[in-house]
């Protein structure tokens, strides 16, 4: 019976899993294959001001799409072993624990998940909000968004990413990744607007 019950429950989270778009050097290809995605992304914007090219250039970069993605394991003995986890960063935002926290307390969302892409992308759009408001960036500014997104607030203030070479390079890949997104969103964003476009596609 325990068993049944197991099997019962695996194949119901199975079911509930998202994979990742099967083109993802496209946006318009994104959203004709993962049509929520483009409403959430589009209320996003809506909601935050910032943009769909800038929401999924920041979700590229973080988790690739990964409706779970968690940081890598450290290892120890002689790295043999797995370790902890980096650091408790996880969903397709790559939110940590205490942001996530954060985040709900202060939108007073109650029944949210990391795992969720609508969530994921409607934090990402409280963040940049945020980060635009207190920290007087421009909101179509990938790279600078995306260095107060890695870094925090206060870490941002500071300049701590000055010394995270990686990070600076990473920084300017999203920012890469959002103008391009950006010019395809353009081509494309007339056809999916159309009320008649996912009911014939």
């Amino acid at each position: 019976m325990k068993i049944s019950l197991l099997l019962i429950f695996l194949l119901l989270l199975s079911s509930c899993a998202v994979s990742p778009p099967s083109k993802t050097s496209n946006i318009c290809d994104i959203f004709d294959e993962k049509r929520s995605w483009y409403r959430a992304s589009l209320k996003t914007e809506k909601k935050w001001g910032i943009a769909p090219e800038v929401t999924m250039a920041f979700i590229k970069h973080e988790s690739s799409y990964q409706q779970g993605a968690k940081p890598e394991r450290t290892r120890i003995f002689f790295g043999l072993l797995p370790g902890k986890r980096k650091s408790t960063a996880y969903g397709y935002a790559q939110v940590t624990d205490g942001t996530w926290e954060s985040y709900k307390k202060a939108t007073g969302y109650r029944f949210v998940s990391r795992r969720d892409f609508s969530d994921a992308v409607d934090f990402i759009g409280w963040y940049n909000n945020r980060s635009s408001k207190k920290l007087g960036i421009p909101k179509n500014n990938a790279r600078l968004l995306y260095l107060a997104y890695h870094e925090g607030m206060n870490g941002y203030k500071k300049g701590s990413y000055r010394a995270k070479p990686w990070l600076l390079s990473v920084s300017t890949n999203v920012q890469n990744t959002a103008n391009k997104y950006g010019s395809q969103f353009q081509k494309c964003k007339k056809r999916l607007r159309s009320p008649f476009y996912f009911l014939f596609n």
